[in-house]
């Protein structure tokens, strides 16, 4: 007796690969201890949330005992949160925003879903370069959205404009982008998001109605040489910001996020009542209380990201001593490094019978390459080593 949808079936079975990774990791910690196991499969901050989350914390502890202290508030949020992170956001993003202009969410994810539950119309499509984020493909079909991949450009993952040209159908809806990318680390800069946005206003006046351009930005902070992370909100009517403070502030679990509109677009109100709806019937209801009142002690911090640069500095050693081909990441914290022999699934493979953790470029939409994640120990990343070379023969 089948008890689950087909579409629910089809997931479980083809279950994310980071998912996988993450599981053998630890079956492999546990017959052979933590210490032998070297562990980049999972996107996870381990470094500690800046001394404001804690003082944001112990201030809410003094009002739990308010009537309310926990209640339900409006849809988006409180709006003395939204007024402080409008305010943020107006200096980081290059324009100006009001309350009005961001509503809060549960976390990036939720953000996503509650955008493409407004815009999308069931059979709509939802664009992406390739690789991507295996989870976008999910939150499109939540809606009854088409999710289609867009390839980048070869060996240095920068989008392709020609190529999202000629992937534009009168369905398409969104295109989807992130920047600093997950899994290769690119971070596209403003001749490359103008190019994007030259041919989606294009393609926009051509279907009469316009392409929306999301901007998914958890790794916005963590650039690396200088590297500036421009936005879309100036550039493009149509645009949306959708972040978290998962990343920068290591708050993941606390599930909190936002999306912000482009001050150029004259509907924002229409779409800002869509995605407030939206927020309830997706069931979220309101963001998270606690998330709110650490955001709002800790904007403008975040963690400290000199510890990224010094890993991100390790793998690179580790990498071109063990032979590899890589293009060292511009932000984010992931390698995306080219799978030796081609078949990046069976490399994973002898990877893990040396205790070193990986994902299949596959499960991203680009086999031949593998990502590591690191937010790991720099000790972790050193030890590894041996390993690497192993694995590559």
């Amino acid at each position: 007796m089948t008890i689950l949808s087909q579409q629910v079936a089809g997931y479980l079975t083809c279950s994310s690969w980071i998912r996988r990774m993450f599981e053998a990791g630890a079956v492999l910690k546990q017959q052979y201890g933590e210490d032998a196991v070297c562990d980049f499969s999972l996107g996870n901050p381990d470094l500690p949330a800046p001394a404001a989350v804690e003082q944001g914390l112990r201030a809410l502890a003094d009002k739990a005992g308010e009537p309310f202290a926990f209640g339900y508030m409006a849809n988006g949020g409180f709006p003395w949160a939204r007024r402080q992170l409008a305010a943020h956001l107006s200096k980081e993003q290059a324009v100006t925003l009001n309350a009005e202009d961001v509503i809060l969410t549960c976390g990036a994810a939720g953000g996503l879903n509650a955008f493409f539950r407004t815009v999308l119309d069931p059979g709509e499509e939802v664009l992406a370069f390739a690789p991507y984020f295996v989870e976008y493909g999910f939150y499109t079909a939540n809606h009854g959205g088409v999710f289609r991949t867009v390839p980048s450009q070869p060996e240095t993952f920068a989008p392709d404009p020609e190529a999202l040209e000629a992937a534009i159908t009168e369905k398409t809806r969104v295109l989807l982008i992130n920047s600093p990318h997950n899994p290769t680390g690119v971070v596209y800069d403003k001749a490359q998001l103008t190019a994007l946005v030259d041919v989606l206003e294009r393609q926009s006046r051509r279907y009469g109605r316009p392409i929306w351009l999301a901007a998914d930005e958890p790794y916005r902070f963590l650039a690396y040489d200088g590297v500036e992370v421009p936005s879309v909100l100036p550039l493009y009517p149509y645009s949306v910001a959708i972040s978290s403070f998962s990343k920068n502030l290591s708050l993941p679990g606390e599930r909190l996020g936002y999306v912000a509109l482009s001050p150029r677009m004259e509907e924002r109100a229409a779409l800002m009542a869509g995605l407030t709806l939206c927020n309830r019937i997706l069931g979220f209801v309101n963001p998270p209380v606690v998330g709110q009142y650490l955001m709002a002690a800790a904007l403008g911090s975040q963690v400290d990201v000199g510890v990224y640069a010094a890993r991100r500095q390790a793998m690179a050693e580790v990498l071109e001593n063990a032979g590899y081909e890589f293009q060292k990441p511009a932000g984010a914290f992931y390698f995306f490094p080219k799978a030796p022999g081609g078949d990046d699934v069976a490399f994973v493979g002898r990877l893990q019978e040396e205790r070193v953790l990986a994902v299949p470029g596959s499960g991203f939409g680009c086999p031949g390459y593998f990502r590591l994640a690191f937010c790991v120990g720099e000790e972790v990343i050193r030890r590894a080593e041996p390993g690497f070379r192993k694995a590559r023969g």
